[in-house]
């Protein structure tokens, strides 16, 4: 799917370019004060579409965010008023901007949960005061803690079953690993579907090898793994699509689309 936006479509509109350093130095914080401190905070609270916006101010007018922006979003969006999702899960959630605003399009499509796991506490707070800011605490849980261990204790403790639709934005190395742990633990498989961020910028090539490889290829590589870590459920069947996007910065980007079709014997 080709995208339309040029660079020039970015003008006046996009974030401050990234930096050298362009999370953890404070900007988190600092985008809470922001918030918190906006001439129209009352005007933000409880909708969700205008804390996305406020966020959005921030990137352009102060500091570079790291968050997927509303153009990538878009297409996140849109799939979940196509798929409908119960439960959904995002792996990675730094500051709430996608549980913000993939948490408000569940809702609004009738889903009951939205799991955003992120492995920073300090984080973890920012996104839960801004969900609060929205008017989605109802909706969105936030799990602090690392994504395989707060994978594993969900499931175990009985509140998680069962992703729908799966969002993958946290530590690249991990896309991969995660998703394996998920097919092991059987909270993923047939009609669940997997959105994951950033396969250009910066890229991700061992998790578009995986979900694009044959039922027999990943069999393959399962067998002559080491052993460490996951090795996933070869048997499910993928079918994987590359659709292009903009990081808020204006820079080409794009998610990968995948969706399980069936489970081969």
């Amino acid at each position: 799917m080709g995208s339309t936006l040029k660079q020039a479509d970015f003008e006046g509109q996009a974030y401050q370019p990234q930096e050298d350093v362009y999370f953890d130095d404070g900007r988190e914080i600092a985008l809470l004060h922001f918030m918190y401190g906006h001439p129209r905070l009352e005007e933000l609270r409880g909708n969700p579409q205008k804390v996305l916006d406020a966020i959005d101010e921030y990137g352009r007018t102060k500091k570079y965010l790291m968050n997927i922006g509303e153009y990538k979003s878009k297409t996140v969006v849109d799939l979940i008023k196509k798929e409908k999702p119960r439960v959904m899960l995002e792996l990675g959630g730094y500051v709430g901007y996608s549980a913000i605003a993939f948490g408000a399009a569940l809702k609004e499509a009738g889903g009951k949960r939205y799991f955003s796991l992120e492995k920073s506490p300090e984080f973890g707070a920012v996104i839960s005061m801004l969900v609060d800011l929205a008017g989605l605490s109802d909706v969105v849980k936030v799990v602090v803690g690392g994504s395989s261990d707060s994978l594993r204790r969900l499931h175990k403790t009985g509140q998680l079953e069962r992703i729908d639709l799966l969002f993958l934005d946290h530590y690249k190395p991990l896309y991969t690993e995660d998703l394996k742990l998920c097919e092991e633990l059987g909270i993923v498989g047939l009609g669940s579907v997997y959105a994951a961020d950033n396969v250009v910028k910066p890229g991700n090539p061992p998790y578009l090898d995986y979900v694009r490889s044959s039922v027999e290829q990943k069999r393959q590589k399962a067998s002559s793994a080491d052993g460490n870590g996951p090795k996933g459920r070869p048997e499910l069947v993928y079918d994987s699509k590359f659709v292009e996007g903009w990081e808020p910065s204006g820079v080409p980007d794009a998610l990968e689309i995948t969706r399980c079709l069936r489970v081969e014997s």
